[in-house]
């Protein structure tokens, strides 16, 4: 085993086995000391946020690959703070895939002409491109095809498989009172061309509320491990 990538919020290390092991860290992105996931820089270190982070990817991971949908997810250890992963190619340098329940955040900014905020949003997907310097500005289907970033096959897959993902994890949430606004998934293919979901799947990753108020990241993981 040996060390392929310092991220950070996680290490990535390349395994004899051909798939990769996750680290996940107590790092977290932020600003003037205040933990925010929309940051791109790490502004500072959680005791334990590491371990709530991959006990939630677990979670959901496994309800995902019971539902026959394809994943990297192997086997994790919460002990280590690790989860083992299977290899997987990213479309372009990275692409973030958005599903909304909710109009809110930077749609609301977009198209606050034409929607309330708060407006129910029929699984509403979209993609970005990774560029921090550009502010991942988003990109459409013809878009994504043009570039050679994905087949139209691909992109349908991929749009099928958020809105199946982000439904389960919103069943789950509803269970415990707390509602899904919207959520932010990566994914990635195999040596065959196969969609699968990667990364992690944490508080860090989804806008939820409960009682009509946004609760944050750090005290969603809290709520949703307390019952």
């Amino acid at each position: 085993m040996y060390q392929i990538i310092k991220g950070k919020t996680k290490d990535v290390y390349a395994l004899d086995n051909g798939n990769y092991l996750l680290k996940f860290k107590d790092d977290c992105t932020g600003k003037d000391g205040v933990f925010d996931p929309g940051e791109n820089e790490v502004g500072l270190t959680i005791d334990g946020v590491g371990d709530v982070n991959l006990r939630m990817s677990i979670y959901f991971f496994e309800k995902i690959n019971a539902a026959g949908i394809n994943t990297h997810f192997v086997s994790a250890s919460l002990e280590d703070t690790t989860m083992e992963v299977l290899p997987a190619k990213v479309f372009g340098n990275g692409l973030e895939v958005i599903c909304r329940h909710k109009a809110v955040g930077s749609f609301i900014r977009r198209y606050g002409d034409y929607i309330m905020e708060g407006a129910d949003l029929p699984k509403y997907v979209e993609m970005t491109l990774k560029d921090d310097e550009k502010g991942d500005p988003l990109i459409t289907k013809d878009g994504l095809v043009a570039l050679g970033i994905m087949s139209e096959d691909q992109y349908e897959d991929i749009k099928f498989m958020t809105q199946q993902i982000t439904q389960i994890i919103a069943e789950e949430l509803l269970e415990k009172g707390l509602e899904l606004y919207d959520i932010k998934l990566e994914f990635g293919y195999d040596s065959f061309g196969n969609v699968m979901l990667i990364d992690e799947i944490s508080s860090g990753n989804m806008r939820v509320y409960k009682d009509g108020q946004y609760i944050d990241p750090l005290t969603l993981s809290k709520l949703f491990f307390a019952y």
